[in-house]
């Protein structure tokens, strides 16, 4: 009898071997990783996708089976994180409550926003509210894992109480963590969008995809993250795969920008192609404008450009927002001491400004003296930027 309990503590009904073990972590842990960016972020939180009741279902257990996750619950965060981005009211910003905390406790900051039932109230609207979600799912969370942890003392004994742990720490650490983390504080970033998001790697297989979020930041709705050639989103193999089988419909992807050429004036498809676009059209400007008139600075001065640091050269594509008073100030005098940079970063702001607008006409209107301006401003990458604005336009859908 004894024998018998120690061959089931070591290894449980299954003695599985190590490449067993270890490929259940992987698959149950993949599981987990597809039931959040698949199911509960871009289906559930932003409408890009749309499963079939049984993969949707399959996806909604699963979260929480492996995480406690309520569906409303995590939805209603996520959407009040892109609402108030960066801002106090962010539940997660690294920019308010600093790297560390959300890096090592962004599981701490989840719960604290999910026990503000005014979040739920305000930013869960839609989600599932069907008999289970009531009385099961959103009425004992906390059940999900300890059935989890059960099941996998039964398959494989204590094994299976290190692989729960391990599930219980990688996957928060790697979802509330690493992404609202980092993801908001190191990386590289295809878009100017308005806040701090970056992309981890241009390769999303660690996360499903979520490593790509300065792409999601740009285009929250759009169901697939990469955004360039050479970046993978495994998320979006994923959905095309169960698109194929009639399991998926696909609701949003982000729109394509296109060029026209020689149009003498902006048009109305050039306001819609800057208002869908804005953040695009912010990054173009930064490196085809702000980053050559700096190169430009740097070669007239005979120097290089140690004498601005890099954390402020990066901040002249945001107008220097995220800098504290001190560095801003100092950004401010660098800039002002030049006059070819003042104008750029001048004609920056005015075009930012008008994108912020909500009149179409009078933001047509606004955007023609731009160009106008732009054009007589007798600075070459200036005139060449709005020769080229004015063919922005909204690619169609294939």
């Amino acid at each position: 009898m004894f024998d018998l309990i120690v061959d089931f503590l070591a290894g449980g009904v299954t003695q599985a071997s190590w490449p067993v073990l270890v490929l259940y972590f992987l698959v149950a842990s993949q599981f987990t990783i597809f039931s959040v960016t698949l199911y509960l972020h871009r289906s559930q939180a932003h409408r890009g996708v749309d499963f079939h009741p049984v993969v949707a279902h399959f996806f909604r257990f699963w979260s929480w089976f492996s995480t406690a996750m309520v569906t409303r619950e995590w939805v209603a965060i996520h959407r009040k994180h892109h609402a108030k981005c960066e801002t106090a009211e962010d539940p997660h910003s690294p920019q308010f409550f600093g790297i560390k905390k959300v890096l090592l406790d962004g599981v701490d900051l989840y719960r604290v926003a999910k026990r503000d039932a005014s979040i739920t109230e305000q930013y869960g609207k839609g989600t599932p509210d069907d008999w289970l979600e009531r009385n099961v799912y959103g009425r004992f969370p906390s059940l999900g894992p300890t059935l989890m942890l059960f099941l996998g003392f039964a398959l494989f004994g204590l094994w299976g109480v290190v692989i729960w742990a391990g599930q219980m720490i990688w996957i928060p650490f790697m979802a509330a963590g690493v992404v609202n983390g980092l993801g908001h504080w190191w990386g590289y970033r295809n878009v100017e969008s308005n806040d701090t998001s970056t992309n981890l790697t241009p390769w999303g297989l660690i996360i499903g995809g979520e490593e790509l979020h300065n792409n999601h930041h740009a285009f929250p709705s759009s169901a697939k993250f990469s955004l360039r050639s050479f970046e993978f989103d495994i998320g979006w193999m994923m959905i095309r795969i169960f698109e194929t089988i009639g399991m998926a419909k696909v609701l949003r992807v982000a729109p394509a920008l296109e060029m026209r050429t020689d149009l003498a004036n902006p048009d109305g498809d050039t306001v819609k192609a800057l208002l869908t676009h804005k953040f695009q059209v912010m990054t173009d400007y930064f490196r085809g404008v702000i980053a050559p008139t700096l190169r430009a600075e740097a070669a007239h001065a005979g120097a290089n450009l140690k004498e601005l640091p890099r954390r402020l050269r990066n901040a002249l594509s945001s107008g220097g927002r995220w800098l504290d008073h001190e560095a801003r100030e100092t950004l401010g005098h660098w800039v002002s001491q030049r006059p070819t940079m003042a104008t750029v970063m001048d004609y920056r702001r005015r075009l930012h400004e008008l994108m912020e607008g909500r009149n179409g006409e009078a933001m047509l209107e606004a955007l023609k003296q731009w160009c106008r301006e732009a054009e007589a401003s007798g600075i070459r990458v200036l005139q060449e930027f709005a020769e080229r604005i004015k063919g922005y336009r909204v690619a169609h859908a294939h």
